[in-house]
Formats: structure tokens, sequence, C-alpha cells
């Protein structure tokens, strides 16, 4: 599939440098996501350099700090990012998609069909897949506050390793909230990534945030 003129001129002002076979299925990704978005509202960023500055910028930031075999979940993956463009750029790791809103969901099961992804899509709230299954790490994006999340997550840290959140700037809002609340004194949170939302002269940052359990050594490359 010939890349769109305007996907390789997102890319390029963007400085990200993509195999071919993977921007090719990326794009057939944004293609089928925007086709759908007009049935079903997934998303606003509806162009190409609004699909490469924010949601490829995150899942690219994110994709690194995952190691092989990872047993990951897209947690309210809506629209499927961070999942599916994960699951294109690592073909390594397993990645889950857990979407509690039986259309989107639907909409999930269509698009891993057509992008041919051996990822499983289940429409579920969280707690219930992981009174069931574990994972290594737990991924989402606008999802929720630190505080909100980490309420959830506090019966099932047996089940899954760590949580890794894509925050913008308000992050360290969050973690002073989280805190007052009494919710991380049994946890441990550290920025493992920060990278500019907009151009490299932006001011405004966004973050991936790893949360987990204070004791617990982690077998990924970040702990």
């Amino acid at each position: 599939m010939p890349l769109d003129p305007d996907f390789e001129t997102a890319l390029k002002n963007h400085a990200v440098e993509l195999d071919g076979d993977i921007a090719a299925r990326l794009q057939a990704y944004a293609e089928a996501m925007w086709s759908w978005n007009e049935k079903l509202n997934l998303t606003r960023h509806t162009t190409w350099e609004l699909f490469v500055g924010r949601d490829l910028r995150d899942c690219l930031q994110l994709a690194p700090i995952l190691d092989p075999g990872e047993e990951v979940l897209d947690l309210g993956s809506g629209n499927g990012v961070p999942g599916i463009p994960l699951a294109i750029l690592r073909p390594d790791i397993d990645v889950s998609l857990a979407e509690s809103v039986a259309k989107r969901a639907s909409v999930l099961g269509e698009l891993i069909a057509d992008l041919d992804l051996p990822v499983p899509v289940y429409s579920a709230r969280g707690e219930d897949l992981l009174d069931d299954f574990r994972f290594s790490s737990l991924v989402c994006r606008a999802v929720g506050s630190i505080s909100k999340l980490c309420r959830w997550i506090e019966p099932h840290w047996s089940n899954v390793d760590r949580m890794l959140l894509i925050k913008g700037p308000k992050w360290i809002e969050e973690r002073g909230e989280a805190r007052h609340q009494g919710l991380m004194g049994n946890l441990q949170l550290r920025k493992v990534a920060s990278y500019p939302l907009g151009d490299e002269s932006d001011e405004e940052q966004g973050a991936i945030v790893q949360i987990w359990p204070k004791g617990r050594e982690l077998p990924m490359k970040i702990s």
C-alpha cells in the first residue's frame, strides 16, 4: 500500500522514521478508525498531523518501555490507542484490549480482524478481567486520574506487575492529589518518559508514568 503523502509529511514533520510495512499498517489502522468515526465517536484526531503528533507520538514513547514477551492489557482502549499501534510497532509483545462499551469493543474487533492482528478484544471492565487473567503491564491513556486508577487497581495488584499511564502535563497535580488522599503509601511512582506534546519548542510535556507496589522487584528493563 502506498503511503498517503499527507501521512508521509506528518511523519517528516515530527521526525518519525518507520519501517515501510509498519507505516503502511499504521496508515491502514488510522484510515479504518476514521471511517468508523463517522458512525461512532471514537476520536477527535482526524488528521495525519494529529494522528502522528499525538496518537502515534504517545505510542512511540511507550513502545520501548515494554520488554519482549510482555503480556499487556490496554485498559479502556476506546479507539484502540495505544493498544493497536503497540501491537503493530511491537509484534514481539502480547497485547489485549479491554473496552467496557459494547459498541466500541465491537468496532475494535472489526479493526483487529481487518488488520489481521493477534490481539484479543474483551468487551468487559478491567476489574472483571483481572479476576481471571494476569498481565505484565497495564497501559492506559485518557482513562482517568492517577487517584481513580490507583483505587481501581488496588485489589488487583496480584494479577498485574505495573501500570504505565500516558499522561499530559497535569500528571504532577494528579500525583499530588493521590498522595493527599493517601493512595500512594504502598506504591512507587516514577516518570519513565517525557516528551513535548507539540513541536520541539512546545513547553507542554507529555509523560509516561510507571506505578507499582513498593518492595516489588520488576522483571522489566525499567523498574
